[in-house]
């Protein structure tokens, strides 16, 4: 069965193909458009005190197009890839030291909070430092 990740990248390579696109799409200048349209994800918010979440919806489509495009072209697998950093993640900020901490990993190990996961070059594995 197919995810809808892999349905909505066929269909925005359709797009592409459909109309000769995929000869000027490539990864630096997709690289380009995605943080270009990521900026725009601004635009709704500024000089506003509510935003319009149609907006929104519309700006964050256009950086899901492109990301799922750039993705699609290098053939990365944003299922895998988003799981493993997901897992990454998970361990850098365990619950029991990261609930309700808004904090990057490295500041609450130089503050001295609880156990902390940091990577161990040496090894090339996850360690807990006390």
């Amino acid at each position: 069965m197919e995810n809808e990740l892999n349905i909505l990248t066929k269909k925005v390579r359709k797009f592409s193909e459909e109309r000769d696109w995929t000869k000027f799409q490539n990864p630096k200048d997709l690289a380009i458009a995605l943080i270009l349209e990521a900026s725009e994800v601004l635009e709704p918010f500024r000089f506003k005190s509510e935003f319009n979440k149609d907006e929104l919806a519309k700006e964050l489509a256009d950086v899901l197009n492109i990301l799922l495009r750039l993705a699609d072209i290098v053939g990365i697998d944003l299922v895998y890839w988003f799981d493993k950093k997901l897992e990454e993640n998970a361990a850098k900020y365990p619950i029991k030291t990261f609930y309700g901490v808004n904090m990057k990993y490295s500041e609450v190990s130089k503050r001295g909070f609880g156990t902390i996961l940091v990577k161990n070059s040496e090894v090339n594995k996850n360690v807990a430092l006390h």
